[in-house]
């Protein structure tokens, strides 16, 4: 039999779709792991790195500190975590070194593209702003926060999607998650399993990114929908790079 005749099998089986060890409950798990990661790095992140936006300082710091977390492999962060903390586990996060290695994989993402967010709104919005008398909190809120919306989400979707994909290192240390079907079928060779759950993850990967992305649709506003939305790089390098000054004339 082939490969995906064994893998149409696997998924065939009722035995895989029940149970503390089936589908669904690896599914959970790999979900719940992913969003309390996430949300938790949306929570140390995003705060400081709009706030650094909207005052428009300490660009290059922040890009660069994000992208020396995001330069150490979240495998050897795991590791390293692990050998610190032990397979601690708690309510919801689950495997507490599973959650640092994904923490530290969803930061730099988030700092970048926040930062280069708030710090791209036009400067004759911010100056019309101030001109109706809103503090500077106001101004945060009510214009350059709306106007930075669809590159914000594009930093969480950017996180997301590489937290999903990546949880499923916790496998390695006993965590559970859909990581749990490769490493089990690497330790029995059984590589219908180890396809399935590399498709589960996959499928999953996919499908934040899709959901995500509706998201970003919807807190989008109307005359934004259009425009191009910098991310990766490309957002980096706006962060870095020397901003021109009105010259007097």
């Amino acid at each position: 039999m082939s490969l995906l005749g064994e893998v149409l099998d696997w998924f065939a089986d009722g035995d895989h779709w029940s149970g503390q060890r089936g589908v669904p409950r690896r599914l959970f798990e790999h979900v719940q792991m992913s969003g309390v990661a996430v949300v938790a790095a949306c929570v140390v992140a995003l705060p400081g790195a709009v706030w650094l936006g909207h005052k428009r300082r300490f660009g290059t710091v922040a890009v660069n500190l994000s992208n020396v977390g995001r330069a150490i492999p979240s495998f050897a962060i795991l590791v390293i975590a692990t050998q610190e903390f032990g397979l601690v586990e708690y309510p919801v996060m689950g495997s507490f070194t599973t959650f640092i290695a994904l923490l530290a994989l969803a930061i730099p993402p988030l700092v970048t593209n926040a930062y280069v967010a708030v710090a791209e709104v036009p400067e004759d919005l911010r100056d019309s702003a101030r001109g109706m008398g809103m503090s500077e909190v106001e101004v945060l809120r009510r214009v350059e926060l709306p106007v930075a919306a669809p590159l914000l989400m594009a930093g969480v979707r950017t996180a997301a999607v590489q937290v999903v994909a990546t949880a499923t290192v916790a496998a390695f240390v006993g965590g559970g998650g859909l990581g749990r079907f490769i490493i089990d079928g690497v330790a029995t060779r059984n590589q219908a399993q180890i396809f399935a759950g590399a498709l589960l993850v996959a499928l999953l990967s996919v499908a934040t990114e899709g959901g995500l992305a509706l998201v970003q649709t919807l807190v989008t506003p109307e005359g934004l929908k259009y425009a191009e939305v910098p991310t990766g790089a490309e957002a980096a390098a706006r962060a870095v790079a020397p901003r021109a000054t009105p010259s007097n004339t």
